[in-house]
This record gives C-alpha cells, sequence and structure tokens, in this order.
C-alpha cells in the first residue's frame, strides 16, 4: 500500500489561529520522532540508540509488539522512518516532508509505503482502507499536538 496526504498547518485565513513557522514545525517533526510518546498515547515505550549525524535507530514497544526502526532526518524538511523486516512485520516507511508554496503556509506531506505488490495490496483492500483512515487521523493528532507545543513556546528553543 502506497498512500499520501498533506495537512495544512497554519490556517491564514484564521486571523486568531497562531501561526507555527517553518523551524517549529520542524523541531516539532524532530521531537515526534525522538520523543514518540507526546503523540502516540498506546505507546509504551520508546528508547534511541545509535545516533548519527543524520539520524538514529529506535526500539518502539507497544505491549508485547517491539518494533525497531530507523530515522532519517533531512534537515529542515524532512523526516523519514524506516522499518525494516522483522518478526511478523514486512518493510515499510513513512516520510514527513514540510512544504512551503509560500511563506507561513505549511503544509506537511505523510507519504507511507508498506512494501507490498500491487496483488498484495488488491487482497488486502478492505485493510488498507482501515489503515489509511487510521494513519489520517494519527497525523491530524500529530498536527494538533504539535501545534499545541509550538502555542506552548515548547518547540521555541533550539534543538540539541
Amino acid at each position: 500500500m502506497k498512500f499520501e496526504h498533506l495537512i495544512e498547518v497554519n490556517d491564514l485565513l484564521n486571523p486568531l489561529a497562531d501561526t507555527v513557522s517553518h523551524q517549529q514545525l520542524w523541531r516539532g517533526l524532530v521531537l515526534r520522532a525522538e520523543s514518540p510518546k507526546l503523540f502516540v498515547p498506546h505507546l509504551d515505550q520508546a528508547d534511541i540508540s545509535a545516533r548519527t549525524e543524520t539520524g538514529f535507530s529506535r526500539r518502539l514497544r507497544y505491549g508485547e509488539v517491539v518494533i525497531e526502526d530507523v530515522v532519517e532526518l533531512h534537515a529542515p524538511y524532512i523526516v523519514r522512518y524506516n522499518v525494516p523486516a522483522q518478526k511478523d512485520i514486512s518493510p515499510s516507511s513513512l516520510t514527513m516532508t514540510i512544504e512551503i508554496p509560500q511563506p507561513d503556509r505549511l503544509y506537511v506531506r505523510f507519504q507511507y509505503d508498506d512494501g507490498h505488490d500491487a496483488a498484495t495490496d488488491a487482497a488486502n483492500q478492505m485493510y488498507d482502507d482501515f489503515r489509511r483512515s487510521a494513519y489520517k487521523e494519527s497525523d491530524i493528532d500529530t498536527i494538533r499536538v504539535l501545534r499545541e507545543l509550538a502555542s506552548q513556546g515548547r518547540l521555541d528553543a533550539s534543538l540539541n
């Protein structure tokens, strides 16, 4: 299943809405990767290991399910999650890309790829429809939490 969608970060037509800067948005996407429990309430544990200049490896635990992935940071626009094949999990990826079509008009493009071929996608269509919906809701929540953190000033400090 390959799936992508776009979420607008700043509603420029609403003068009462706070505007998130590109730097705050970038910091928020990095924070989502480094501290995923802030964004994913059902995540039990997240540990980071093997940091490099361009990313890090993580181990995420959801109950009995453990997922190891690699996060690539292409500052200040792209955060990519790569999940290698492990146990019953096929290789997959999620790419979050900041798009700026004009000043202060920020979007995040979420691109999912579960690594399956077209025949497998056809067989899993009902399940994939559910996953697309769940992914979209999760991504909307990500932007909501990120906006809350920005309004609290928690995305203003520089990243270490």
